[in-house]
Parts: structure tokens; sequence; C-alpha cells
């Protein structure tokens, strides 16, 4: 995994982590209990969501632009290619 990715999810996991602590030593029932556990997760795993969705659109548009660019690349070195081929024909013929 990269970098960024292990840092997102250790700081996913110490927030759950430090969110559950928390919420297991407050003085509420049980059932109270886990129905913030359960609002936390839900709430974690909404951003997480989010997160994910924002780095894959990232990620999409950077492909897009990668791909944008080689086209051109290739397009301007296939017109080179063209263009020294006629030159070397133009050559061919006169000589």
């Amino acid at each position: 995994m990269s970098k960024t990715t292990d840092t997102l999810l250790g700081f996913i996991a110490g927030a759950a982590a430090g969110a559950a602590v928390g919420i297991l030593f407050a003085p509420d029932k049980g059932s109270k209990t886990r129905k913030k556990i359960k609002k936390q997760a839900e709430k974690y795993s909404d951003d997480l969501k989010t997160n994910m969705n924002e780095r894959v659109d990232n990620l999409k548009e950077y492909v897009g632009d990668v791909t944008e660019d080689v086209k051109k690349r290739f397009s301007k070195l296939e017109k080179d290619v063209e263009e020294k081929t006629k030159r070397a024909q133009s050559k061919a013929k006169t000589s």
C-alpha cells in the first residue's frame, strides 16, 4: 500500500479506537453505549466512503489527463514520422 493509504488507515483506526474507548468508559447503559458505537461506526464508514470516492475521482481525472497527453505526443510523433518518411521518399526519387 502507499504511504498515504497507510497513513489514512492508521488515522481512521486510531480515531475509531479512541472513540470506542471513550464510549466504553462513559457511564451509560449498555443499550445506549451500543447505539453510540453504531452511530460512530456509521460516521467513520461514511467519512471513509467519501474520502475514497474523492480519491477515485482524482485518480480518474489524473489518468484521463495522462491519457490525453500520451495521445497528443503520439499524434505529434506520427506526424513527424510521416514528414520524415515523405522527405526520405522525395530524396530517394531525386537521387
